[in-house]
């Protein structure tokens, strides 16, 4: 590894994403699965060039979305410790479905959507995109709350989708720094109370992490309820 690549393999995931934006986190996605087998790697690279596609035209506040799925797939192998390629494959590929059924599975659905990613990269991997999929909101539900149960109830059976969303969740909070106004403080109201949920789930024996690991997640839940109370008191205030 040169010196500039082990820079990039240490340096925090937000500050490649400010420096060196979409092309730094897929160089470093890159570093971090070059011990895979080749297979693997291909499979990755699979994932990635359909999550590119399908959100091609997409944006999160001020970067690419795939800015955002790349993060939440390096913070799984580079910090949860996890060389699982289906997980992997399935963080690539958490919002393809909620957000792009419709090219996935033209005149289709949800359903049909995760078929068309069966078919392409397994079961195990579309039921993991499933698992952290929002359903479609139904008219007259409080979304957030739906949110919340749907959480709940789709990561209470599938472990490894809590690694996906414990993932995805860092990123949605770290990015409430860089927003502002009232869309910082719906977030805010919106993820907060999933900060117990998800600890709880994190803590459990099947839970596919290390202590160690769980202990730094906690430290991160423990400083995203501290955010969240901030941004709240701010905006009652």
């Amino acid at each position: 590894m040169s010196a500039g690549e082990r820079r990039l393999a240490a340096m925090p995931l937000h500050a490649i994403t400010s420096q060196r934006g979409e092309a730094g986190l897929r160089e470093r996605l890159a570093l971090e699965i070059a011990g895979f087998a080749e297979d693997d790697r291909q499979r990755i690279g699979r994932a990635l060039g359909l999550a590119a596609r399908l959100h091609a035209a997409d944006r999160r506040q001020r970067e690419p979305y795939l800015s955002h799925l790349l993060r939440v797939a390096i913070r799984i192998i580079s910090h949860y410790q996890i060389r699982d390629t289906g997980v992997v494959c399935a963080a690539l590929l958490h919002d393809a479905v909620e957000d792009h059924a419709a090219q996935l599975a033209p005149g289709g659905g949800q359903p049909e959507a995760v078929a068309a990613l069966a078919a392409e990269f397994g079961g195990r991997v579309a039921g993991l995109v499933a698992a952290v999929t929002n359903p479609d909101n139904e008219p007259g539900q409080d979304a957030h709350r739906r949110y919340r149960e749907h959480v709940a109830a789709s990561l209470e059976a599938s472990p490894w989708a809590r690694v996906i969303k414990m993932s995805d969740f860092t990123d949605n909070g770290v990015s409430l720094i860089h927003t502002t106004g009232p869309r910082a403080e719906t977030l805010a109201r919106k993820y907060a109370p999933l900060v117990p949920l998800l600890r709880e789930l994190i803590a459990r024996p099947d839970t596919p992490l290390s202590d160690a690991v769980k202990a730094r997640i906690f430290g991160q839940l423990d400083r995203a309820a501290e955010r969240f109370a901030a941004i709240s008191r701010a905006a009652d205030r």
